[in-house]
């Protein structure tokens, strides 16, 4: 079975939902029958690479609120990561563009190191004092580094801004013909789709309904034809 999330590394609600999802599927008596896919999705697409501020300052320009109230949902957002052993520093964090980040997950899938690279992602920019979007290509190669990529693979994406671009887009044009506006986004087997941080237990509900209602292949008879097994290939006799 397939799970594929929709994410973004800028969306707290992500941080908090991948670690609920992650304690669902740990006792989830199928879980090694189970592939997880990153999907990309951006929550500011249009902001400038060199754009970056304070997410305090962010999210009160945004959503109209008052320093005062983005500094409370701060906080609210560091107790509900603390209850799932997430670190979150509620204060002088910032907020960037992700595509670049969005672009080095892909290249970390085709090395089966998507999972890493989006758990260091998440720590460095929910987690730890250095920005992730005023270093440069250094610090995310650093990460990607950590997450078990090649250096001069990371940077030679970092520098093709065409690199991994169309699976980004593609990713994302696929999401809004699911219906996914905002993220988290989980889609199970292409057949259910759960928004949002929900409880773990809403998550491993989901996986046992998925898993339970599984289509079993329909083999059309057409007949007896030749065909490679274990004990080798029909030979033809004549």
């Amino acid at each position: 079975m397939r799970v594929e999330i929709w994410s973004d590394i800028a969306c707290p609600w992500c941080y908090v939902g991948k670690a609920r999802f992650e304690k669902a599927l740990a006792a989830f008596p199928h879980r090694d029958q189970v592939e997880v896919v990153h999907r990309s999705f951006e929550l500011d697409p249009g902001r400038a690479k060199d754009d970056v501020q304070p997410v305090i300052t962010m999210l009160s320009r945004k959503y109209g609120l008052s320093e005062e109230q983005a500094r409370a949902g701060e906080d609210n957002l560091g107790a509900q990561a603390a209850a799932e052993g997430l670190a979150y520093r509620t204060r002088g964090r910032d907020h960037g563009n992700t595509f670049d980040l969005h672009r080095l997950l892909h290249l970390a899938k085709e090395h089966g190191r998507q999972d890493e690279l989006i758990q260091i992602l998440y720590r460095a920019n929910f987690a730890e004092e250095r920005s992730l979007f005023t270093e440069g290509d250094d610090r995310l190669v650093e990460l990607a580094v950590e997450a078990g990529l090649d250096a001069d693979a990371v940077r030679a994406v970092l520098a093709d801004p065409a690199a991994y671009a169309d699976e980004v887009r593609a990713d994302e044009r696929e999401a809004a013909e699911l219906g996914a506006n905002g993220v988290p986004f989980f889609v199970l087997d292409r057949r259910y789709g759960v928004s949002g941080a929900q409880p773990a237990e809403v998550f491993a509900q989901a996986l046992t309904q998925a898993w339970g209602e599984r289509s079993p292949l329909t083999l059309l008879d057409q007949g007896d034809a030749d065909a490679c097994g274990p004990d080798g290939c029909a030979v033809p006799q004549h």
